[in-house]
């Protein structure tokens, strides 16, 4: 199955904490990283998450946000350090993509928000996502 979601990161379970309609499913990445997705109880039995698991985590580029540092008190659970390697300015958008350990991720911001972190090749980010906008799929 081709997806247009440009953010396919491997990796695999390490937890799942399962609720009765949701679950929180941890996820250590290919580099290193864990991220946290909150996905439906239905789709951890369908997908027969337990830890061990390989999954890819598929995050849209316009649900990610760009930092310059990592952000404290804030219920974003995802932080993932990087730098920025390529930035492709669009109109009132630019791609931005990052490199973070083991693999690279594409953020969709505004030119405002480029312009106002000063983001180009070289830069240091801090990519956010927040656990309900990172879907999970089998390996």
């Amino acid at each position: 199955m081709n997806l247009s979601i440009r953010n396919q990161i491997p990796g695999t379970v390490t937890v799942v904490l399962p609720g009765e309609v949701m679950a929180i499913v941890k996820v250590r990445l290919t580099g290193g990283q864990d991220v946290t997705a909150a996905i439906t109880a239905a789709a951890v039995d369908e997908l027969e998450l337990a830890p061990g698991a390989a999954v890819y985590a598929l995050i849209k580029s316009t649900e990610v946000a760009l930092a310059s540092t990592a952000i404290q008190g804030v219920s974003i659970r995802n932080q993932l350090p990087g730098t920025v390697d390529r930035v492709t300015p669009d109109g009132v958008v630019a791609s931005v993509r990052v490199t973070i350990v083991g693999a690279t991720m594409t953020a969709v911001i505004t030119r405002s928000a480029l312009d106002d972190l000063g983001l180009a090749p070289g830069s240091s980010v801090v990519a956010l996502i927040k656990s309900t906008e990172i879907s999970l799929a089998a390996a």
